[in-house]
């Protein structure tokens, strides 16, 4: 992937370049994306996305032809949004959002550590898909803020690579110590804020396409009881 990511923004440069080059590109037939109904502004693809969600709340989902979905992306995708979630097996944000294969879902460790390693899927996703945006998405009762939270209390260390990972959710349990509530919440929130700045401030494409308002991003809270998702980021 990241060799045509250099190919392509290799190629952009060229074109920049060489307007000769540039006026020949130009005079090429523009191709359709696959799926034209993700062409869309950064508050239009939050706004579906919300729909979704509450569709999904409702248990009232579309249904989905995924043979056709299947046929149509052959050859190409331009997702509509890009979600970074946690590996929480209670967590798809295919279903929370109702969505077909519109998303560019990439799963990990919301942790501020996974979203760095991350950066260059989203990178991809804005300046090569045109994604128009990104969502850092965390959830209440997060079994990894939880953990993290206790080992950094008791002063403990957990066995096999899980230090890495207390590691990379240390800076957002130590912004809200001592704040008033429940600490693997604020912690959570904390995070999803971090992994927010995070990906605005990624230069030079990331921070370029925000200042452009090509691309929004956002941050939210899925609660598992009841399915609703809350953008507070």
């Amino acid at each position: 992937m990241m060799a045509a990511v250099a190919g392509a923004l290799s190629a952009t440069g060229v074109a920049h370049a060489n307007p000769r080059n540039s006026n020949k590109a130009e005079s090429k037939p523009e191709v359709a994306p696959p799926k034209p109904e993700n062409v869309m502004t950064p508050d239009a693809a939050l706004a579906r996305l919300m729909e979704g969600n509450r569709r999904y709340q409702k248990g009232v989902a579309k249904r989905h032809d995924f043979l056709a979905e299947r046929e149509a992306l052959v050859g190409g995708q331009n997702p509509y949004a890009g979600i970074l979630s946690c590996a929480d097996s209670r967590i798809a944000p295919e279903y929370a959002f109702d969505s077909s294969r519109g998303i560019s879902s990439s799963v990990a460790s919301p942790a501020i550590s996974s979203i760095r390693k991350n950066i260059a899927s989203f990178e991809y996703a804005v300046e090569i898909l045109k994604t128009p945006l990104l969502l850092v998405l965390g959830h209440d009762g997060c079994g990894a803020v939880r953990s993290a939270v206790s080992s950094l209390a008791d002063k403990t260390t957990l066995p096999g690579h899980l230090p890495s990972l207390v590691a990379a959710l240390t800076p957002a349990v130590k912004a809200v110590a001592g704040q008033p509530g429940d600490q693997v919440e604020n912690a959570t929130k904390e995070n999803v804020r971090l992994g927010v700045d995070a990906l605005k401030n990624a230069t030079p494409l990331l921070s370029a396409a925000v200042n452009d308002k090509r691309v929004r991003i956002v941050g939210g809270i899925y609660r598992l009881a009841d399915g609703q998702v809350e953008i507070f980021a």
